[in-house]
């Protein structure tokens, strides 16, 4: 597996990240705090599109990111959670990488108290104690990028994540990856349309991935989704949401623009 340049680099840094965290606060300590948790909701289920509805909105939470540095500095995540839900967003991705995306893993608590909808953690796992630090922050599921892990990692942070009730969205970025999802048995799979090694979008492949995926499965779409017409052709093919970060963050209202985006 090729790991792209700014892939290698942010995995790096997380892995830094992940040990300096171990010695702060024990790993049996963490999980504690996250059996401890208040009970899940439910990403996946919230997220399913039911026949005839409109596709469901995933709305992101992202005050920077490396491709577009800042995209909203200083942003409220609360402020900003209220005002999604409150235009039908069906569930929150929340960025809590710091280097790389502005982000912070109290976000997620601050979020969980703002609304009542499922929250995914978004950032970059490696580890076991990240999945539990997840859902000791209020995490309702994990993001797990094919591309940053080996299939027994994939595997191994899988069944974690099971272990602790939080869904899983897998994310891919081409075909191979989606083979090496659907052989984790992942029910939750997103379909990145960015190349994260050129940064180009490709808004057709959620349409080659779709006929791939088993029955049952939640796709998911991302990246660059700008308007209600892009809502309604990736549903046509198959996704059952989309997931929207930078297009409503640059918005003088995400709220407004959260509506807008799916015709409301």
């Amino acid at each position: 597996m090729t790991v792209p340049n700014i892939l290698k680099d942010i995995l790096a840094v997380k892995r830094v990240e992940v040990a300096t965290s171990k010695a702060r606060a024990p790993i049996a300590v963490v999980e504690a705090s996250a059996r401890a948790a208040p009970p899940v909701r439910g990403l996946r289920a919230a997220l399913r599109q039911p026949p005839g509805e409109p596709v469901r909105v995933l709305a992101e939470i992202k005050r920077a990111s490396p491709s577009a540095w800042p995209i909203r500095p200083g942003a409220d995540p609360a402020e900003i959670a209220r005002a999604y839900a409150a235009a039908g967003a069906a569930a929150l991705s929340v960025l809590t990488d710091r280097q790389f995306f502005d982000g912070e893993l109290g976000f997620l608590a601050r979020c969980r108290e703002a609304v009542a909808i499922p929250l995914l953690r978004k950032d970059f796992l490696i580890d076991t104690y990240q999945i539990a630090e997840a859902r000791a922050a209020g995490a309702d599921g994990v993001l797990l990028i094919v591309a940053a892990l080996s299939v027994a990692k994939l595997g191994e942070l899988i069944a974690c994540a099971d272990g602790f009730g939080l869904d899983v969205l897998v994310e891919v970025h081409d075909e191979h990856e989606a083979e090496v999802a659907i052989a984790a048995n992942a029910n939750l799979i997103g379909v990145n349309h960015r190349d994260l090694r050129t940064f180009t979008i490709d808004m057709s492949l959620t349409g080659v991935i779709a006929p791939m995926v088993p029955p049952g499965t939640v796709l998911v779409a991302e990246s660059g989704i700008k308007v209600t017409a892009d809502l309604q052709l990736l549903g046509a093919v198959g996704a059952h949401a989309v997931l929207v970060g930078e297009q409503l963050m640059r918005a003088t209202s995400p709220g407004a623009a959260l509506a807008t985006l799916r015709g409301v």
